[in-house]
């Protein structure tokens, strides 16, 4: 079944209201770094709320430590839906494949916002050399309700304090992330 463009905009829209994500998700005031929350990589969270970090400017990002071994849950969540979702195109680890370019790549010069909009609109690149196009998943809710874990995931790899494979360690789930990705999910 094919939902309207409208139908897929107001979905995408209510994901965000329900997961609090970015534009929705980052305070209107950037939090200021918190020292304790020391993470492996450039990227520093400087708050974390019930277990999901942000950047000094309120971006999704991700918290690693012991040399990597140990990530934060939406690390892991997004590690586990990009290999539900994304791999198929994108190759493991977010590295390209001969379909699909390295998303790896792309978080190292594409910020949140972009990263968003072409997951949730889709893009096509055409020229008369190949025809490379991204589908819009807007309305799946499978990708939707994660899309700032796949994004921590993928931002993290791109930083490259997450190696290839499976992280080896988590940290819990949470209490608010289970009921936000039940909100979504439901």
């Amino acid at each position: 079944m094919r939902r309207s463009r409208s139908s897929t905009a107001t979905l995408f829209a209510s994901t965000l209201l329900v997961l609090g994500a970015s534009p929705g998700r980052a305070d209107p005031t950037p939090p200021s770094p918190d020292p304790t929350l020391k993470s492996e990589g450039p990227t520093q969270p400087a708050k974390v709320d019930d277990g999901s970090y942000v950047d000094k400017d309120g971006t999704p990002t991700y918290h690693v430590t012991q040399g990597g071994k140990m990530v934060d849950w939406p690390a892991m969540s997004g590690y586990v839906r990009y290999n539900a979702n994304c791999i198929v195109c994108h190759g493991p680890d977010g590295a390209g494949s001969t379909y699909a370019p390295s998303l790896v790549e792309a978080l190292k010069r594409d910020d949140y916002a972009t990263f968003v909009g072409i997951v949730a609109g889709g893009k096509k690149d055409v020229n008369s050399a190949q025809q490379l196009v991204m589908p819009a998943f807007g309305d799946n809710r499978n990708v939707m309700c994660y899309i700032d874990d796949v994004y921590v995931y993928l931002r993290a790899r791109a930083d490259g304090v997450i190696g290839r494979g499976r992280p080896a360690e988590h940290e819990p789930k949470s209490e608010s992330f289970k009921k936000r990705e039940d909100a979504c999910m439901g």
